[in-house]
Formats: C-alpha cells, structure tokens, sequence
C-alpha cells in the first residue's frame, strides 16, 4: 500500500470512529433521557384539559410514548445499541439494532413533527441512517459471507404434497393455543369475568 492509499485509510478508519461515537452518544443520551423521565410526556394542565382534537399530533404523541413499557423499552434497546456500538467487536450487531430504531423515529418525526421542527430532525436522522449504513459498508466482506450462510440451500424434509393439507389446520391449532393460555390467564386474575362468560354461552 503506498503511502496516499495509507493516508486516505487511516483518515476513513478515524471517520468511521467518528461515525461510532457520534451515534454511541447521541443514542446512549436518548436512551437515558427516557429511562430518566427527561423525554415524553411534558404536558402543561392547561393542554392536558385541551380536547384530543385541538391537539397536534405532536403533543398526543409525546403523550402516548410516556407510558411504560413503551417508554423503557425503547430507552434500554437505544442504550444496548450504543454501548455495542462503542467496541468494534460488537459494533455491526449495535448497527443491526440502530437502524429499525433510527428509521422508526425518522418516519414518526415525519408524521408529528412541527414544520418548524420537521426538516432539522429529517436531516439529521438521515445522516445518522448513512452513518449506519457506511459503518456496514465498511464490513461489507464479513457480511457477505455471514449473508451466504443465512441463505445457502439446506435440505429440507419432503412430505407428499397430500399432506400439505394439514397445514392450514395447524395454523389454527396454534391460534387457539394462543387463546387458551389468554384465558388460563384471565381465569387466574379474574375468575369471575371467565365464569360469567361460560354461563352466558349456556
């Protein structure tokens, strides 16, 4: 490698930490913030006691996303995502779980952001977005093998095609175990709610 080549890498591998800072420290303070009660919610009495409809969707948003476990779930898997982000061992699995939670907020930024607001975020979580995806770029040879296993041909067991008939019976097999579990549940917690609806089918 001659000694431009050298340059230009060592400059792009110091982008590329760059990259991984900003977006560790950016997401580990949002993270926090909600995990903290510093984001969400934030409400005056006087809006609070406004009607939903004269509300922006702004404001009803920041109400809605202020209700756990919403609000900590969100807030724990932006904090995990940065410190992963933050050891190049683990930097592209961080990455993997940034960029779902990246494009979440840049859709909903676009839907209940202000005007006056709208652009600045859109910007900024777009360039967040190409950060993620040059961080990637920059592993581009390790996941194309890791994509090659994901998708090589396994051999699968072949059933005679009479059989395929059983799945859609299946599909509702496991539907109904859903509603079985559903209904153990509510015959714990309220009995008496479970019993009435039986002696109403009868």
């Amino acid at each position: 490698m001659n000694e431009n080549k050298l340059i230009k890498s060592n400059f792009l591998d110091l982008v590329v930490i760059a990259m991984r800072l900003l977006l560790a420290f950016t997401f580990l303070n949002y993270g926090w913030s909600k995990l903290t009660d510093s984001q969400f919610g934030n409400l005056t009495p006087e809006e609070l006691a406004t009607p939903i409809k004269d509300l922006s969707l702004f404001k009803i948003s920041w109400f809605i996303f202020d209700y756990e476990p919403f609000k900590s779930f969100i807030g724990i898997f932006q904090i995990i995502a940065s410190l992963l982000i933050l050891f190049r061992r683990t930097t592209v699995l961080g990455v993997f779980i940034l960029i779902p939670i990246i494009l979440n907020i840049l859709i909903l930024d676009i839907m209940i952001m202000p005007p006056s607001m709208k652009s600045a975020f859109v910007f900024r979580l777009s360039f967040y977005l190409f950060f993620c995806f040059y961080i990637l770029y920059q592993y581009k040879k390790d996941l194309l093998k890791v994509f090659k296993i994901l998708t090589v041909k396994r051999n699968f067991i072949k059933h005679k095609y009479w059989k395929y008939l059983f799945v859609p019976l299946l599909m509702i097999l496991l539907e109904i175990i859903s509603s079985i579990f559903n209904m153990l549940y509510y015959f714990i917690i309220e009995p008496e709610l479970i019993t009435q609806y039986f002696k109403s089918l009868f």
